[in-house]
């Protein structure tokens, strides 16, 4: 996403904040001046989708929309919406440790806690994805943001939970984009890579 100090604009190119806009002060300044408020959207936002006249920004309602589109929404709605909203409270567990500069002793705690939502996690899972057989967008969710803690702490991972996450990468969408050279989680920070805490610098191969 894009930040201002002083007078010029960066790019944090952080993963799912990504932006396609270039690290320039021009490239911000079209977004910013220009592009941000031309394209008709309610709250002019990154990311954002235009599908026909379907305009949208932030990405879960994105992703819901693109779940109900491509039939990936979990057939239990009320389920669907609870575990969306479990899976998004890690993340930002993750995310409130992560810009505390004593991150290092809040670690710990953050750790103990996320053991006990993994063992609930995986008894809720009916396998093979989280809703049984059919794959939804709540699966590419808790994907995304349980990697992340797993960069953190991948010994906390257990074997189920592990097997469960393989499948979802094994999906042929998602498979070659990991095997891409535009897989941001190659590259990108997990957070900012100013985070005083754990910027979440993505390992090398």
């Amino acid at each position: 996403w894009y930040v201002q100090e002083g007078k010029q604009w960066y790019q944090r190119r952080v993963r799912g904040k990504d932006a396609t806009i270039p690290l320039t002060e021009e490239g911000a300044g079209k977004w910013f001046g220009e592009t941000k408020e031309s394209l008709g959207l309610d709250f002019p936002n990154l990311p954002y989708l235009i599908d026909g006249d379907v305009k949208l920004t932030e990405s879960l309602a994105i992703m819901r929309y693109l779940g109900r589109k491509f039939d990936m929404m979990p057939d239990d709605l009320a389920k669907g919406d609870m575990m969306e909203l479990v899976i998004q409270s890690q993340r930002m567990d993750l995310g409130k440790i992560s810009y505390n500069p004593d991150f290092e002793n809040l670690k710990e705690g953050f750790i103990t806690k996320f053991k006990v939502f993994l063992k609930r996690f995986t008894a809720f899972i009916v396998k093979p994805f989280i809703f049984g057989s059919k794959v939804t967008y709540v699966d590419i969710l808790a994907y995304e943001y349980l990697d992340h803690i797993r960069a953190l702490t991948p010994e906390s991972f257990t074997p189920e939970v592990s097997e469960y996450m393989q499948r979802v990468a094994d999906l042929p969408n998602i498979a070659e984009w990991l095997k891409s050279d535009e897989c941001t989680n190659k590259t990108y920070t997990i957070n900012s890579p100013k985070a005083p805490g754990w910027p979440g610098v993505p390992k090398k191969d």
